[in-house]
């Protein structure tokens, strides 16, 4: 009752001003009476207003945010009111309220930080061309030695935009690519189907349509593209602070930081073709877009202009690397726990979950209906949410203990519809183009059997272990971890407060009450950073989709007005020049230890000059490309192979692009010549392959840098089921081998295998030898062999 009274006589005191002054009619103070009230009663006993504009009336007046300099609102870094940035702002407010000073500061801040943004991507894009350019003196190699410079997959990539340059037409250049026999031998495919590789497709029609040939390569049309991504991602995540934050400032934080942590950020100067370089800018664009889409107060048209940039940038992202579907499902985990806990409305997770399906569908077609990505869980996740959603409309009812139990069941009954509808598909389908990863996942956390050649090939690298604790020493250095701990830790509480309260609402409780609560976009910036966070922990390769992102959120908790307003309350200190003060001051002191500590570093690094030698690898493939002819079949590891497809054309018995059951089974079978079989069973291997040629590199025959039990030849030897090589101990179910190591024991050229092979090349690093073919046995010869004695 007391807080009735005390509403009721706010009430009073209200009407008596407004009738005084004659700005309001008696509904309109009925009904700002009674939101005041509810706003004593709900979420506003918080002391705190995280992510609200601090002009509240003026948004009720205008339903949106207001213009730079309006009545009641705080001019920020940007101009926009109350920490809101201008670009989640809509502009109903009529122009002649702003004074033209306040319009013209706000004009200035606007182009202000958007140069920076410019200045900071430019910085980027330079900085790993350089860098490039520096660790293997590019500019100065021959053809040849650029294209070795392509290592593991990315040759393999590149080899692609260099057959769609050399075809004699758009036309035959796609059509050889849609029927290709080089890549597999024995077997034509569907390279469009297979591989992510529109983006070398496009490249080639660009470069063939402008008119640059005279004066720029096609290699480094290629290469500056992807460096120019690059400019794209900073731009990326500058916007994502500047929404988050308003302030154009955090964007600025962000680029440096994203700098200056480019080893943990990005490596595209020595992977440029490697799918996440192509990927991830298209990904942090597409968190923009969410970003702006889930902030108050858009008009409709701002709502459909976002949902289409959130299309495009989902389908760009889908196209460029094969592993979407399972970011995509992160994602789709991040928006279903958003509205299980009632930060969205109904429209906004229908659009966001129709986005990604739109978005992988459209990548479906293009594909040619690749059915891997029919098969993924994330359609099956969507598909699932969506009906239980549909179904279940009891969901979001009563007290917090029972909303609590039903968000249980709900998530039980949407886990287990998934992984059903995903079984029946792939039986449908019979898809197991992606079953490799999911071993994967089941071996590294103990699931599934350790002795699986394909899991092994990936638990033993280390990009696919765990996060090494020497990353978080090199963030901490640039003072990137501290205020991102903090911000984490503190809008973490927030989030789980502000999701109690929800919980404990009705589900018609008015939006006033939650007025105090975290807003939607900040509330999925922070989901994103720690689904991605964990994701990063546990396979240090998925690292640079969490790494970038970090940068933003921590600028915006240096940044943003809504944490330090929080910080200075708890110490009451909270005034208004305090705020500002520590709010531009913080951030401005963080750049100014930056470069004093980075500067001399980076100049350093930067005039860092070396040079690339490989003259073994350039010897192999000028024999190659001389000495055998352009049909020849070569047989050797994935990452060799994929060179020798770049270089020299030839014909492939693998290559590291995985994701296909029968290429996975083939290239175990080729890898046979580094186990110990006897050389009439590796020849007969090596011909049901078609391969005329196989290629025994001495640094996987003798190799070091793997420990016991990881190195290439101890997992052929597993899976054969023989003992390994070395001191140490082996599984009591392992027995000896009854012959040597092929790569070594060819070595030799004993009788038995100069039989069925022929050595035509070896330097230091490799040995060729090409296959016999086998004498067919005489009509005699059979009958006699068959009789027993």
């Amino acid at each position: 009752m007391g807080v009735f009274q005390k509403a009721m006589k706010k009430k009073k005191k209200w009407k008596e001003t407004t009738m005084s002054t004659g700005l309001m009619s008696t509904e309109k103070q009925t009904s700002l009476g009674a939101m005041e009230l509810r706003q004593r009663a709900g979420v506003s006993r918080l002391h705190f207003n995280l992510g609200l504009s601090q002009s509240e009336p003026a948004q009720r007046r205008c339903h949106s945010r207001p213009m730079p300099g309006s009545a009641g609102s705080e001019p920020t870094q940007d101009g926009g009111p109350g920490g809101g940035s201008v670009f989640g702002g809509s502009n109903n407010c009529s122009r002649t309220e702003i004074p033209p000073f306040r319009l013209w500061r706000w004009c200035v801040s606007m182009a202000t930080g958007l140069l920076m943004a410019a200045l900071l991507a430019l910085t980027q894009a330079w900085c790993v061309n350089a860098i490039h350019e520096n660790l293997l003196w590019f500019s100065q190699l021959t053809e040849v030695e650029r294209e070795i410079s392509f290592r593991t997959e990315c040759g393999l990539y590149y080899s692609y935009y260099k057959q769609m340059l050399q075809a004699p037409s758009i036309q035959e250049g796609l059509s050889e690519l849609i029927h290709d026999n080089l890549t597999e031998s024995k077997r034509t495919i569907n390279l469009l189907q297979r591989m992510n590789i529109y983006q070398e497709v496009f490249l080639s029609v660009l470069y063939r349509l402008f008119p640059i040939q005279s004066y720029l390569e096609p290699i480094y049309f290629y290469i500056y593209t992807v460096f120019s991504l690059q400019a794209v991602y900073v731009i990326a995540l500058y916007l994502t602070a500047w929404l988050l934050s308003g302030s154009w400032l955090a964007g600025t934080l962000t680029g440096v930081w994203y700098i200056l942590n480019r080893v943990d950020t990005t490596r595209v100067e020595f992977t440029i073709s490697l799918r996440e370089n192509w990927s991830l800018p298209f990904l942090a664009l597409q968190v923009a877009a969410i970003t702006c889409y889930l902030r108050p107060h858009l008009t409709t048209l701002q709502q459909k202009v976002m949902v289409w940039l959130m299309y495009v940038t989902t389908f760009c992202f889908c196209l460029t690397w094969q592993f979407n579907q399972f970011i995509l499902l992160v994602q789709a985990l991040i928006i279903y726990t958003l509205d299980c806990v009632d930060f969205l409305t109904t429209a906004q997770v229908t659009t966001l979950y129709l986005v990604q399906v739109s978005g992988l569908l459209s990548v479906w077609l293009l594909q040619f209906c690749n059915s891997m990505i029919l098969g993924s869980l994330v359609l099956s996740f969507i598909v699932s949410a969506l009906f239980i959603r549909h179904c279940n409309t009891g969901l979001k009812t009563g007290g917090l203990l029972l909303r609590l139990g039903k968000v249980v069941l709900h998530s039980s009954l949407v886990l287990l519809l998934t992984f059903t509808i995903n079984y029946l598909t792939k039986k449908a389908l019979q898809l197991r183009s992606d079953e490799h990863i999911f071993k994967f996942i089941k071996s590294k956390f103990g699931l599934g059997p350790t002795r699986d050649f394909d899991a092994s090939l990936y638990l033993c690298e280390e990009a696919f272990g765990v996060l090494p604790l020497d990353t978080l020493e090199r963030l901490a250095s640039t003072l990137l971890v501290y205020p991102y701990v903090l911000t984490l830790l503190l809008l973490s509480g927030v989030f789980v407060f502000s999701a109690l309260q929800h919980l404990r609402m009705p589900v018609g409780g008015s939006s006033e009450c939650r007025e105090g609560a975290l807003r939607p976009d900040v509330a999925y910036n922070l989901l994103h950073t720690l689904f991605f966070g964990l994701l990063a922990f546990s396979t240090m390769r998925m690292k640079y989709i969490w790494t970038g992102h970090m940068c933003a959120l921590a600028a915006y908790g240096v940044c943003g007005m809504e944490l330090w307003t929080l910080l200075l309350s708890a110490v009451r200190c909270n005034t208004k020049l305090l705020l500002r003060s520590t709010r531009y001051g913080v951030p401005l002191l963080i750049m100014a230890c930056l470069y004093y500590k980075f500067w001399p570093k980076m100049i350093e690094e930067l005039s860092e000059l070396r040079e690339f030698y490989d003259p073994d690898t350039v010897e192999l493939m000028t024999w190659i490309s001389t000495k055998t002819p352009k049909q020849a079949v070569f047989a050797g590891s994935m990452q060799l192979l994929a060179g020798i497809k770049l270089c020299t054309g030839r014909v492939l018995t693998n290559h590291p692009h995985y994701e296909d059951k029968d290429l996975r089974e083939r290239t175990r079978q080729v890898y046979q010549v580094y186990a110990r079989q006897a050389p009439e069973d590796v020849h007969d291997i090596l011909l049901a392959a078609g391969a005329d040629y196989v290629v025994l590199e001495n640094s996987i025959c003798y190799e070091r840098r793997h420990r016991r039990g990881c190195r290439l030849r101890d997992l052929l030897d597993l899976a054969n089921g023989h003992i390994m090589d070395g001191p140490g101990e082996n599984d009591p179910d392992l027995v000896p081998s009854s012959h040597p190591r092929f790569c070594d024991a060819i070595k030799s050229d004993l009788d038995m295998y100069a039989a069925f092979f022929t050595r035509t090349f070896h330097n230091k690093t490799f040995h060729v030898y090409r296959l016999r073919k086998k004498r067919k046995k005489s009509t005699k010869s059979r009958p006699e062999a068959s009789v027993p004695p």
